[in-house]
């Protein structure tokens, strides 16, 4: 089933909450609606079908739209969690793209499969999770994700890619670079273990004590955790992490440590420490004096850094000029240039 709308508010599909119009909002149950949808442009009736710009959201909470969207924006509603296999200590799970991350995290516990515990209370849907191959207290979805089932928006056929073939890294995917508005994804299948193995090397997890420790005591952590740094977007519009870590040369790190001593930094993921380092953006913004600022509605989360909020009513001119102003901050200070984790749809 299509559902089509006009001049459609986009305010309930991006978590910081602003209040932008698509000119059309196009919403499917099926991979086959949507090959209908790509397939009919004498059919729907719409205006400027093939010219205006198409783009695929999830539930909008890596997005930050900088203006009104004149053209269509598609929606996924493919639900369903079907379990293809289950052998050998492993269960193979094909999961729609619109399933909310979170209620699929609870899922899996409740059904005895396991991993994505520390994923837990991420605001996403299943296939924006894979776009942005989310990740959280030593976990990232790319651990879990077997294959991912799309549609190719050029010509409306299935495609499924392999783990390899999406380019998954930190917060990326080929789908959010080199294919951004090729493919729509529908289903992301997933092979989670039956036996749970507790992930709790990260700061936070540690002290949780082992003995009789479940997947559920950990996703408690976990969302504990969240609520005590991010704030929920229903009260307070954000984006969750607004920039990404970045990672700078060694020779960079040994200068500004002798500044600051007391830098956190972590090994960048596929490199030694003497090669690259990933610095914490947080600690960055926070040196800059950002922490708990604000520039007109748009303003910076005491509780956390890296959390760019709408104050109420705050407008895409407010937020993208507070991230800019940080950026330029950070950059003074410390030579680093801020990337932010979001996507800017302009």
């Amino acid at each position: 089933m299509l559902t089509i709308k006009t001049n459609y508010s986009l305010k309930a599909h991006n978590s910081f909450g602003l209040d932008v119009k698509a000119r059309y909002f196009v919403e499917y149950e099926t991979a086959e609606d949507l090959a209908e949808f790509l397939s009919s442009s004498g059919t729907l009736e719409l205006s400027n079908f093939g010219t205006l710009e198409l783009f695929h959201i999830g539930s909008g909470s890596d997005l930050l739209f900088t203006k009104d969207f004149d053209g269509y924006i598609l929606h996924s509603a493919v639900k369903g969690i079907e379990k293809l296999d289950e052998r050998e200590g492993r269960v193979l799970l094909r999961v729609g793209a619109a399933e909310n991350w979170d209620e699929f995290v609870a899922w899996t516990i409740a059904h005895g499969y396991y991993g994505l515990e520390n994923l837990s209370l991420i605001p996403s849907e299943v296939g924006a999770a894979a776009v942005q191959n989310i990740g959280a207290y030593g976990a990232e979805a790319k651990d879990f994700i077997v294959s991912v089932d799309c549609v190719d928006m050029h010509t409306g056929q299935p495609v499924r890619h392999t783990n390899g073939e999406c380019g998954f890294s930190y917060r990326r995917s080929n789908y959010k670079e080199q294919w951004c508005g090729q493919f729509a994804i529908t289903h992301v299948i997933f092979s989670l273990p039956t036996e749970f193995e507790p992930n709790i090397r990260y700061k936070g997890l540690s002290d949780l004590p082992t003995d009789g420790l479940t997947a559920q005591d950990v996703r408690n952590k976990v969302i504990e955790l969240r609520r005590s740094k991010l704030p929920e977007p229903s009260q307070l519009g954000n984006a969750g992490s607004f920039f990404l870590n970045p990672i700078i040369t060694a020779e960079h790190f040994d200068s500004l440590l002798q500044q600051y001593p007391d830098i956190p930094h972590y090994p960048a993921a596929g490199n030694t420490l003497s090669s690259m380092v990933k610095v914490s953006a947080a600690w960055l913004i926070e040196k800059a004096g950002w922490k708990g600022r604000s520039l007109g509605r748009a303003g910076v989360y005491h509780n956390q850094p890296l959390v760019l909020v709408n104050l109420g009513g705050a407008t895409p001119d407010e937020i993208v000029a507070l991230a800019a102003a940080i950026v330029k901050d950070v950059e003074q200070m410390f030579g680093i240039a801020l990337k932010p984790e979001v996507i800017y749809l302009e």
